[in-house]
């Protein structure tokens, strides 16, 4: 119960701060507004964000919450994360603006087991949020991947080894 409160209050935290960055007021009334809306749509949101974990022989399942994150592990991941956007941001915009549009596109799988699905939505998440590569499917551990080039198929699944960004939400996760 205390951890549900918790992150009722974590969630209801965030959505007030987006609230009055973006309203921009900070009158009573606005604050009040926002306050109970926030709330209120925390409340509602908050059995969506309760997931449970995948189940493997002899650990029992546990629930996790979006919000029960390794948060100290998770800034410098979403620095690097934000590093390697821009990255491939350029790479995609040096293939469009080349004129014999050398991409080779390409759908490979491989394979991460993590066990927590928060791991997972993460490393699915990254990975489309990169540009030129888009996750087209997870089934358990197995990721099907598109990407627009060679170099960022071999990125995420080198021949030997695991890739960059696999491994680091492994390392997220205590995987």
């Amino acid at each position: 119960m205390r951890e549900k409160l918790i992150q009722y209050s974590i969630l209801s935290s965030i959505l007030f701060l987006f609230w009055v960055i973006f309203s921009g007021k900070l009158d009573v009334k606005h604050l009040m507004i926002g306050a109970v809306t926030a709330l209120v749509i925390a409340w509602i949101c908050s059995s969506f964000l309760q997931v449970s974990s995948v189940t493997t022989p002899g650990i029992p399942v546990k629930e996790y919450a979006v919000f029960n994150l390794p948060y100290l592990k998770l800034f410098p991941y979403l620095g690097w994360l934000l590093w390697e956007l821009v990255k491939a941001n350029v790479d995609v915009a040096l293939l469009v603006l080349n004129p014999q549009m050398p991409i080779s596109p390409q759908i490979f799988t491989f394979k991460k087991t993590m066990s927590n699905p928060v791991a997972h939505m993460i490393l699915a998440n990254s990975i489309t949020l990169t540009p030129g590569t888009i996750t087209v499917d997870v089934q358990e551990d197995v990721y099907t991947i598109h990407a627009l080039t060679e170099s960022a198929a071999l990125s995420l699944a080198p021949l030997a080894g695991e890739g960059d960004m696999p491994a680091r939400v492994g390392r997220l996760f205590n995987e």
